[in-house]
């Protein structure tokens, strides 16, 4: 029996809202330099839903680690425990749409080893483009019992990125102009970690914002050369949209890949580190 989607449409989610026992939902909405999600929740979120900040509760500080270090277990803690998120009570996280940060919620929890963890697939946009409603309140904070984990999923620090990208397979998931060097917006250097494979999340998504049927991307993925026997890692710039790539992984039936939380944004910050620039 293949394992369950990481994905939830909206019909199916809306079913589960209704049921007695409902998921804890999620509200991760976040954007690089965007505005704050907390003042898009309060204008707007789905029932029910609790709102996680990603800068302060599902990372650590900026630092010698990177943009979005791996969070303090106890802050994610406190914070899942706010959002009523138990080890019996299956979650369900969403952003705006494209699910950036949604994923690095899923796969955060997963890592933390929590068992049923799914993201709404169009987050925002197709819950409200298939006419659901919104809610302005902010429900009760507490309930939650789950205790994090950490290290049920895999990671790679930079010396696993560079061996990775010689003996398996580094993906890169930011945009393919980020990875060639031609332009760098936010990190000490352009460029990419040399050996890596350029594949960016933008391709995971179809038209309307959702994943790719799963066919799809494992056919994507089988083009850049992941297969069941290849160990796999993926980074981006800080550690977010490489979820996404994952996720995407996890929807193609390759789940085992691993993420290195310092991303870009460690790598290119340490001058001893090389960086590669071009196709």
């Amino acid at each position: 029996m293949s394992a369950p989607s990481p994905l939830i449409d909206v019909a199916e989610l809306a079913a589960a809202l209704d049921a007695a026992t409902p998921p804890a939902l999620l509200d991760v909405r976040w954007a690089l330099g965007g505005p704050p999600g907390a003042e898009e929740y309060a204008a707007g979120h789905l029932p029910g839903a609790h709102y996680l900040d990603l800068d302060r509760e599902l990372a650590s500080p900026p630092g010698a680690g990177g943009r979005h270090p791996l969070p303090d277990t106890e802050v994610l803690a406190a914070a899942l425990r706010r959002a009523g998120v138990r080890a019996d009570r299956p979650v369900v996280v969403y952003d705006a749409g494209p699910a950036t940060s949604a994923a690095r919620a899923w796969w955060l929890l997963r890592w933390a080893g929590h068992r049923d963890v799914r993201v709404l697939d169009g987050g925002l946009a197709a819950w409200t483009a298939a006419g659901r409603p919104l809610d302005f309140t902010t429900p009760q904070d507490g309930g939650g019992d789950f205790v994090p984990e950490p290290g049920a999923l895999p990671t790679v620090d930079a010396a696993g990125a560079a061996e990775l990208a010689r003996t398996g397979l580094l993906l890169d998931a930011r945009a393919g102009e980020r990875y060639r060097g031609e332009v760098e917006p936010v990190d000490p250097r352009a460029g990419h970690i040399p050996g890596a494979v350029s594949a960016p999340t933008t391709e995971n998504l179809a038209a309307d914002g959702r994943f790719r049927p799963a066919a799809e991307l494992a056919e994507r993925f089988a083009a850049l050369g992941v297969k069941d026997s290849t160990e796999v890692a993926v980074y981006c710039g800080s550690g977010v949209t490489a979820a996404h790539e994952l996720l995407a992984l996890t929807v193609a039936g390759h789940p085992g890949a691993a993420l290195y939380p310092g991303s870009w944004s460690e790598w290119s910050a340490d001058p001893a580190n090389p960086a590669e620039t071009g196709a």
